[in-house]
């Protein structure tokens, strides 16, 4: 059977349980053989980080080290010291796992509003296929969709076995899963000192604790 492994970027300001609960998701769906997290480097379109990069993948780290399933976290958008873009890191995939793996890189439906401006966007289905984290009642159709991003995912659109036997190339909606919780507003929270409630897994917050990250 193809070898599957299910990319999860993101600038993971810090990491949350949407995060973790979303690979898991996805990694489930596919029967994936592993959970490639990805944390963003430079990310071209959000400009700088609250926590540094080596932080930031530390608490990645420690995040994702329960889950009961391979895991790897992949550092080289941090390596590469420059603005990040997905097209770059899907090549630098694809030349490491070779042409036969199935490679899925999963997206919020969010993203789809901007995907047209992602760099040379059409050419990612070369390397990967796509997975769109949606909320019920999610339709590619919706006025916020570009045209023509909604046209090639429609076009796109695979099974999930499709997808776990195929190397690239496909998309698939995943109605039934969003993460709902902003990063924006846990920062806010920790900044007020309101630790009790936030939506982190524990040993992300004791090292936020202790590295007094998100107090300014």
């Amino acid at each position: 059977m193809t070898a599957c492994i299910v990319l999860l970027g993101g600038s993971y300001d810090p990491v949350h349980n949407g995060h973790v609960a979303l690979g898991e998701h996805c990694a489930a769906l596919l029967r994936a053989d592993l959970l490639r997290v990805i944390p963003a480097g430079a990310p071209w379109q959000k400009g700088s980080t609250h926590a540094n990069a080596a932080q930031r993948a530390d608490m990645v780290r420690l995040a994702f080290a329960a889950l009961p399933l391979p895991v790897t976290v992949d550092t080289q958008e941090i390596e590469r010291g420059a603005p990040t873009y997905t097209i770059d890191t899907l090549r630098a995939v694809r030349a490491e796992v070779g042409p036969q793996a199935a490679l899925v890189f999963v997206i919020g439906a969010d993203q789809l509003q901007r995907f047209d401006s992602w760099r040379e966007w059409r050419q990612l289905f070369d390397y990967a296929h796509f997975c769109v984290a949606a909320r019920p009642g999610f339709a590619l159709d919706g006025p916020a969709i570009p045209a023509q991003v909604a046209e090639q995912f429609s076009r796109r659109l695979g099974t999930l076995q499709q997808i776990r036997n195929t190397p690239h190339g496909l998309t698939y909606l995943a109605p039934d899963f969003a993460v709902d919780i902003s990063a924006t507003e846990i920062r806010a929270a920790l900044q007020r000192g309101e630790t009790a409630n936030a939506p982190i897994p524990a040993p992300v917050l004791d090292y936020i604790e202790q590295h007094h990250l998100y107090k300014s």
